[in-house]
């Protein structure tokens, strides 16, 4: 099976237009309306309601490390994830139109995108601002047409909202990259034999000495490697732990099958929540 882009037609994300996520919808699938979302649940919501076929969501970042919003909505939810999609972080510092570097005192983004571009802020002794969204800050500075304000926000911001930029790629990293997942309400596996495929799964151990060890036992006696393994505790409480984990591989490969047969019988769960092909930019 592949995945069903010519059926879709919505795919959703959150944030406001000419944020990240929005720029990674319009560069993978530029034949779908992107339908902005103002949280991550609404995004989930649109899609299990049928007011979007597709999702597309940042699930780790190499900076800031998982998107922990993100970990908590997977597990009960009913989508399930059928590509991968890299995109490079780039910032740039935009204000209104004439407006000029010296006159700037603060700057608008994201919590995370004011940590990562701390450089230039302190260079040019700018007061940080809070805002819900690197895109939505963008907005805000448009709508003030206040030349003293200034945003750290994607490219894409600038043109849509009629910004000037006054530095580009701010960010302190060079590497800095989020992974993005697509999810989808049909599960959609990328078939075998035709090319590199990760597959991902949720799974529960008993409370009981040496569980998660031998519930890994079978990934390693079968040469299977695992790229990711989190966890994260169970309706809050501590006897029981979720884990989260991605491995290099298809469910119909040998290795990857016995693998998987072993660690049901030291799980009291085991949920796939999908099996993809693997984006170049992983490698």
């Amino acid at each position: 099976m592949t995945e069903p882009r010519s059926a879709a037609t919505r795919i959703a994300y959150q944030g406001e237009p000419g944020s990240n996520s929005h720029m990674v919808c319009q560069q993978h699938y530029p034949e779908l309306e992107a339908v902005p979302c103002a949280s991550f649940e609404d995004v989930f919501a649109a899609v299990e309601a049928g007011e979007a076929d597709l999702a597309m969501i940042p699930i780790d970042n190499s900076l800031a490390g998982r998107v922990a919003d993100i970990h908590h909505f997977l597990p009960t939810s009913t989508l399930h994830i059928i590509a991968e999609h890299f995109l490079r972080i780039r910032f740039h510092l935009m204000a209104v139109p004439g407006a000029t570097l010296d006159q700037v005192r603060t700057v608008h983004s994201h919590v995370h995108a004011l940590g990562q571009c701390r450089k230039i802020i302190r260079e040019h002794g700018l007061v940080p601002i809070i805002a819900g969204d690197t895109a939505g800050a963008a907005r805000e500075v448009a709508e003030a047409g206040d030349p003293t304000q200034a945003a750290i926000s994607p490219p894409m911001a600038a043109e849509i909202y009629g910004l000037e930029v006054l530095a580009t790629d701010v960010e302190d990293e060079d590497h800095n990259t989020t992974r993005f997942v697509v999810l989808s309400p049909e599960f959609v596996q990328a078939p075998a034999g035709n090319g590199p495929v990760v597959t991902s799964f949720i799974f529960n151990v008993r409370n009981i000495p040496s569980a998660l060890y031998k519930a890994l036992g079978g990934f390693a006696t079968n040469g299977v490697n695992m790229t990711k393994l989190e966890s994260y505790m169970v309706d809050g409480r501590f006897a029981a732990t979720q884990f989260l984990a991605e491995v290099d591989g298809h469910p119909d490969e040998p290795g990857l099958k016995r693998a998987l047969e072993e660690l049901a019988f030291f799980t009291t769960d085991v949920k796939l929540l999908g099996v993809y092909p693997a984006d170049p930019s992983r490698f």
